[in-house]
């Protein structure tokens, strides 16, 4: 019966951390059980180096030593491999698990379930699990884009980008050459806030609407990072679900209960018609528009404008 995998990584690793000189392979052939089991030279060169990647994925330093007479020797001494205590409190620990879950889709998911695993043994208990504890937290959400592991690290590399994006009204989309910063996940949508260099300003974008590949550009930053991005402020801000901007709007009574729970202040007119102020943001004026004869905009000006040419549009067609 064959020897399970984990068992001969353990039984590698054990042989690795008891000795004191370098072990050559034809040595660790004979002590590990498992590799009698190999066909031939070749097939356990192959399997002793799959086993040697998956132990150092895991953290074991293993050294390569050179012997005077050129045979080369293997071994993981105890001071290498000795962690520092950890100590983890709760909210540290499920933090950190909820970091390494954002990448259960990516190409990173091994490394992420190991370290979970070692998020285990440094404290975190093995009936807590970070979705639960702190289902708040957004990060429980799996990356679908394709484009969050190449921002990701380009964000980490201060790299500047290519990408085509889409524009929520747009029907084609068009180059952005960006300056990445910072990624964040807000609403169940990721987003890239960095320095547009087309536009010589800060902006944010969806990941969801990047088409085709995110490519890396050789050259470096060319505006300042600041110290502290504000994704999720600017996204609310941009979106209108802030207190920064709002709308001055006549709702006929008895209807339109979405935009009456968007409210911040509702006062009846008395002649069949309400008055709201409801927050207004990017995508209002299209809101609107579908409340047809309901909804009248009183202010400001820019969002009336908005919705009459929306409305005209709609009767030509």
């Amino acid at each position: 019966m064959a020897i399970a995998k984990a068992e001969r990584l353990m039984n590698l690793a054990l042989c690795l951390l008891g000795t004191r000189r370098p072990l050559s392979k034809r040595e660790l052939r004979e002590s590990v059980e498992a590799y009698l089991e190999a066909g031939s030279d070749d097939s356990f060169n192959r399997m002793f180096e799959r086993d040697k990647d998956d132990l150092r994925e895991l953290g074991l330093v293993i050294e390569t030593v050179e012997s005077l007479d050129g045979e080369i020797g293997y071994l993981a001494r105890r001071d290498s491999n000795r962690l520092p205590p950890i100590t983890l409190d709760a909210e540290e620990a499920a933090a950190l698990g909820l970091a390494a879950k954002v990448w259960q889709q990516a190409r990173l998911a091994g490394a992420a379930s190991g370290a979970l695993q070692k998020l285990r043994a440094a404290g975190l208990p093995e009936d807590v699990d970070p979705y639960e504890a702190h289902s708040a937290l957004e990060p429980r959400i799996p990356v679908h884009e394709a484009a969050f592991e190449p921002l990701m690290l380009a964000c980490r590399d201060r790299r500047p980008v290519l990408f085509d994006y889409r524009k929520a009204n747009a029907v084609q989309p068009e180059p952005r050459h960006v300056e990445p910063w910072a990624l964040e996940c807000w609403r169940g949508h990721w987003y890239l806030a960095g320095f547009d260099r087309d536009r010589g300003a800060e902006r944010v974008f969806r990941l969801s609407r990047i088409t085709g590949k995110v490519r890396s550009r050789g050259s470096r930053f060319t505006a300042p990072v600041p110290d502290v991005v504000t994704v999720r402020e600017t996204v609310a801000s941009w979106a209108g679900e802030t207190a920064d901007r709002s709308a001055l709007i006549r709702l006929r009574a008895g209807a339109g209960y979405p935009l009456r729970a968007k409210a911040g202040r509702v006062r009846e007119l008395g002649d069949g018609w309400d008055e709201l102020e409801i927050p207004y943001g990017h995508g209002l004026d299209a809101w609107l528009v579908e409340f047809g004869p309901d909804v009248v905009v009183l202010e400001p000006a820019e969002l009336r404008a908005d919705v009459v040419d929306r409305l005209r549009a709609v009767a030509k067609g």
